[in-house]
């Protein structure tokens, strides 16, 4: 096919309120989506006891639930594949909607479900099923959002526009660990089990269905609507094209986002859990830690965009890499020998987890615009199943609590030096970036 030059990119300019206001919403509705998504993980104590029988061995039931949890990444390439198509060819914004409607369902449903001592084996059935509905949703939700905002402003924001959804999402979280810290603090453990637990679903359930209503003052973005006014949707399967054309950046991709999963699901998703089984630590101060964590990183996210676009998507990612790689470490570390700063370091590795501020710039200048939400959707998504779903179950098998209390810090500099290995390749080799450059259909 030949290619014919489409509209340009929106020129370098400042953000104007347009930007503001869409960058805004993004977030938030973003922010309510993904608390949907991962407050089932924070509540993986009072899920083992309540939906698998009661004789099952402690360690067995949170795997159990740690692969009801993983599940939800192992679908999310179904979702992300299936609504990147229609966003490439259709539109961003409809899938946008789409995403966050499918997410409010199942989290609703959840908050509702009979547990194992009224319906057996049934409950943690029904758990794995809504579970699937969720990773389909976010599947299309996360990739969609940094499509659509990348979109929506100039070339030398796109950085910031990233992070600010990254901070919406990582907002989320923050939301999640509150909330579940408000439920083990103002309700007694029985309480928690009999009826506590559903309330962190239920008010999930509203916050969805509150994002779809705020999804709809948003417009399509200036990229999408060039391509379509000109004719040069992209014609064949995009996929297809993205597997062709774009291998090297399918590659780039999952890479950063494996150091994504690692610094996101063992820092800040899995080691409330882990800092109360392994280390002692009382529910409400792992949660404190962790709501600080989520804090840190909410806000050191839209620093590590602001950066990426001052000094270079390679450049932010090596800071972000490296840090990730120390402060785990550090982490780990105090929480071996006593725990004395477990509050400080757990918000210093918080801080650095921001890191994923810088990472999906990086995915959007890999893929040309008329495959962008395909080529970014398969590799985060592809990436996410694979590492998303067998780090929790990895991270609690026996082999891995046979490597002592380092354990999880020692996967997680694994993961980061693979970062660190990516940001010198692009110091170094300086390969295309599609960002800012004109569609081609």
């Amino acid at each position: 096919m030949t290619d014919l030059p489409a509209s340009p990119a929106p020129a370098a300019r400042a953000l104007d309120r347009k930007d503001l206001r869409t960058l805004s919403l993004a977030a938030l509705g973003g922010a309510l989506e993904f608390y949907d998504f991962v407050i089932f993980v924070f509540l993986t104590e009072s899920l083992r006891q309540l939906f698998f029988p009661p004789d099952m061995p402690g360690w067995l039931s949170t795997l159990q639930v740690y692969g009801i949890f993983a599940a939800g990444y192992l679908v999310r390439p179904i979702g992300g594949i299936v609504m990147a198509h229609f966003g490439d060819r259709s539109g961003r914004k409809r899938m946008f909607t789409l995403s966050v409607f499918l997410m409010a369902l199942p989290t609703l449903g959840i908050g509702l479900l009979p547990v194992y001592a009224q319906i057996g084996i049934a409950a943690p059935l029904l758990l794995l099923a809504l579970r699937i509905v969720q990773g389909i949703a976010i599947g299309g939700e996360v990739p969609g959002a940094w499509t659509f905002v990348a979109e929506h402003v100039p070339p030398n924001r796109v950085g910031f526009a990233c992070a600010s959804l990254s901070a919406g999402l990582t907002a989320g979280i923050l939301i999640g660990s509150l909330i579940s810290a408000a439920v083990n603090t103002w309700f007694a453990p029985a309480q928690v089990l009999d009826w506590a637990w559903r309330l962190p679903f239920l008010i999930g359930g509203v916050f969805g269905f509150f994002a779809v209503y705020l999804r709809r003052w948003l417009s399509e973005t200036p990229v999408f609507t060039a391509m379509r006014e000109s004719r040069q949707l992209v014609q064949e399967l995009p996929l297809k094209r993205v597997l062709r054309e774009h291998a090297g950046g399918v590659a780039l991709s999952m890479l950063v986002t494996w150091l994504l999963t690692a610094a996101i699901v063992v820092i800040i998703l899995m080691t409330p859990t882990i800092v109360q089984q392994r280390f002692g630590i009382a529910p409400s101060q792992a949660f404190l830690g962790n709501s600080l964590a989520a804090f840190c990183l909410t806000l050191s996210a839209v620093g590590a965009g602001l950066l990426a676009d001052k000094i270079g998507r390679a450049r932010a990612l090596l800071i972000g890499a490296l840090g990730v790689l120390l402060s785990s470490y550090a982490l780990y570390y105090d929480l071996n020998h006593g725990a004395q700063h477990f509050l400080l370091m757990y918000a210093l590795a918080g801080t650095f987890v921001g890191v994923v501020g810088v990472i999906p710039a990086v995915m959007v200048a890999a893929f040309p615009a008329p495959v962008r939400f395909s080529g970014l959707s398969f590799s985060y998504n592809v990436a996410y199943a694979v590492f998303g779903a067998s780090t929790p179950p990895l991270l609690a098998s026996p082999w891995m609590r046979g490597l002592g209390g380092m354990a999880p810090a020692y996967y997680v500099m694994a993961v980061a030096a693979i970062g660190v290995a990516v940001a010198l390749y692009l110091l170094l080799r300086r390969p295309p970036s599609y960002v800012g450059e004109a569609p081609r259909a």
